[in-house]
């Protein structure tokens, strides 16, 4: 049998199948190239839109002093490390970027990764071994999942925020096993919050540790953006943050915070910061800057609220299911997937630039829209952006 019979697409309901067909229809929504950018507002195909869709939540990717930090580090240090932290990749920024997240964070100390998907799988592949176990929430980030599975542990998974779910898993695991809880800070589809004071008290119970992905939740949740564990007033008790660099931070990359003990097991052992060249001076420098503005700017935070606020509320008056969003995530749920294929291309034609999320990423018949808002986003924005999802729902009969 030939290896590559799986790349033809051409047995029948294969998934590549339907997405030929979406692209023959014009409704294939992925790999849109962007002509330009100013954050709010994009170019494809000549077209400006509304954008909707991106994680760019305190709107840093064109903050003057975030461009500058980029400038002035590869003027200096060049366009790339070439090498991993271990060899020639670790730079003066990069240890300033540790020191300064874990102050900011309340941890020990930090460490920072490439990218965000190789924090967690880094991370959780190292820690959890052939006698300990993981335990996610059913709607963790698929970058949880991988590392769980290239872990030599087991993984249970939960009900997603499901209290009693998580307390059976906890207590079916063995006493002489070494238990992770991981969960999302704020989860990127459904875009609500995990109740981190029931999971802390129940770690605490069965003796397992805790580990948050604060991905989507850094410069969103807590004090000047802290994170879930400081919107609970709980960062003691969580002992491991998770976050990213590619979303509030403008930048790419991502980080752990914990005790200096883990983290510097983490350096030790997780093979994909082991070798995997280092962050560029460029991100590293943009990280840094949007730090610092997120501790000097806090009413961006209040802004993006603001917004958000007013975007699910004007959705859920016109008739959209926003589920159980409280965040600046909001998803707009539809069900089918090509009637939520229909309703993105509606959006795109009339000017509105968002996500649509099918199976596998979300379970079957839960297709949806995801939305996401900045703090640069506009009244004026926010005002057109209801009209059009009025006009577009109306016209695919979703409301």
């Amino acid at each position: 049998m030939d290896l590559f019979k799986k790349c033809t697409h051409s047995e029948p309901n294969h998934l590549l199948s339907e997405a030929k067909l979406a692209i023959n229809t014009g409704y294939y929504p992925y790999f849109l190239p962007l002509e330009d950018t100013e954050g709010t507002e994009v170019v494809i195909n000549g077209r400006k839109l509304l954008m909707l869709g991106s994680n760019n939540y305190l709107g840093l990717t064109t903050h003057p002093k975030v461009k500058e930090a980029a400038i002035k580090a590869i003027k200096r240090y060049g366009t790339s490390c070439t090498g991993s932290r271990f060899m020639n990749g670790t730079l003066a920024l990069h240890k300033e970027l540790e020191e300064k997240l874990a102050v900011f964070l309340n941890k020990e100390d930090a460490i920072v990764f490439s990218t965000g998907y190789q924090t967690n799988v880094g991370t959780i592949s190292a820690l959890i071994g052939k006698d300990d176990i993981a335990i996610v929430d059913k709607e963790d980030h698929a970058s949880i999942i991988d590392g769980c599975k290239m872990s030599y542990g087991r993984i249970k998974r939960f009900r997603h925020n499901d209290m009693t779910d998580l307390e059976e898993a906890l207590a079916s695991c063995p006493s002489d096993s070494g238990v992770l809880v991981i969960v999302d800070g704020i989860f990127s589809m459904a875009g609500d919050i995990a109740p981190l004071p029931e999971i802390v008290t129940l770690c605490k119970k069965y003796g397992a540790r805790l580990m948050v992905d604060d991905a989507h939740s850094i410069g969103v949740l807590g004090d000047h953006g802290r994170g879930t564990a400081n919107h609970f007033r709980l960062d003691k008790e969580v002992d491991i943050i998770m976050g990213t660099f590619s979303k509030s931070f403008a930048s790419l990359g991502g980080f752990i915070a914990s005790s200096k003990d883990v983290i510097f097991y983490i350096q030790h052992t997780a093979r994909s910061f082991i070798f995997s060249a280092s962050m560029s001076p460029a991100n590293a420098a943009s990280a840094l800057a949007a730090l610092e503005i997120m501790q000097e700017e806090p009413e961006r935070i209040e802004r993006l609220w603001k917004i958000s606020n007013k975007m699910r509320e004007g959705l859920k008056s016109l008739g959209f299911d926003t589920g159980t969003s409280c965040t600046p995530v909001i998803p707009i749920y539809i069900g089918d997937r090509w009637k939520t294929l229909y309703m993105w291309k509606e959006l795109f034609d009339l000017g509105v630039y968002c996500n649509p999320v099918l199976p596998p990423g979300v379970a079957p018949n839960q297709s949806l829209l995801r939305t996401s808002y900045m703090a640069t986003h506009t009244e004026e924005q926010i005002g057109r952006a209801l009209e059009i999802f009025e006009k577009a729902g109306k016209s695919v009969g979703i409301i």
